[in-house]
């Protein structure tokens, strides 16, 4: 398991015209909604010929057109991938103004599994939080060809025997952990003494949340961290393709 802190330099990318108070446009076209065969809705951004297609899950307490999400699908879509944001069932009935609490993992799985089956060519799996979770327990059974957790939920936040790791000593998709250094879920100290398998790679973001955001006082910024980790998500899969 390789590690970095910190964020990585690289050209001008999506999150700069974050920085710059701008939303970036959708690569060819604006996403727009759709409800494919297994009923899952979604967002598309990207072009329709691809070299791979990222299905792009939320976390527990957001959406799929949350800005975070929002900026990394058209960050990644920007970089030449096609990528389909989706929700699972629960978060999806919140748009019927009921508040059901996040569906189980069995549920998030079949879910995934539905939509992926859905996907022509080669498939990467990116995921926000609990997204990132399920991604990587379904990915060798997907076979994607790359994994992208942000922010992975090691434990609940002062919970740390709590663990949600027995999976990934055996994960064989390559996968790429994007964690920043004061997530509650999952600090440095922590994961180093987690048994993780040599698929998996975990870059850290200094002093980053659980939504990589860093204090002002350490001299980073969120819309740093957040164009540093749309960079290392799409290289990380387009290398793969």
């Amino acid at each position: 398991m390789a590690t970095r802190s910190g964020t990585m330099p690289g050209r001008r990318g999506p999150g700069a015209d974050l920085r710059a108070g701008r939303r970036p446009l959708p690569a060819r076209g604006p996403a727009h909604k759709l409800r494919p065969m297994c009923d899952v809705p979604i967002l598309r951004d990207g072009p329709s010929d691809a070299p791979a297609t990222v299905l792009l899950a939320h976390g527990a307490g957001a959406g799929m057109e949350h800005e975070f999400l929002a900026a990394f699908a058209r960050g990644l879509a920007a970089a030449g991938l096609a990528v389909w944001r989706f929700e699972f069932p629960y978060m999806a009935a919140r748009r019927d103004g009921r508040r059901p609490g996040p569906d189980r993992l069995p549920v998030l799985q079949a879910t995934t599994k539905a939509l992926a089956a859905e996907v022509r060519g080669p498939l990467a799996l990116v995921g926000k939080s609990m997204g990132g979770r399920v991604a990587t327990t379904v990915a060798d059974e997907l076979r994607a060809i790359a994994c992208v957790a942000v922010g992975y939920p090691f434990h609940p936040p002062k919970k740390p025997e709590q663990l949600r790791t027995a999976h990934l000593a055996t994960l064989r998709t390559q996968t790429l952990i994007l964690q920043g250094e004061r997530d509650p879920f999952g600090t440095p100290d922590e994961v180093g003494g987690y048994a993780l398998g040599d698929a998996i790679e975990v870059r850290w973001f200094a002093d980053g949340d659980h939504s990589l955001a860093p204090r002002k006082q350490s001299g980073f910024t969120a819309a740093q961290h957040l164009e540093a980790a749309i960079e290392a998500a799409a290289s990380f899969v387009l290398t793969r393709c």
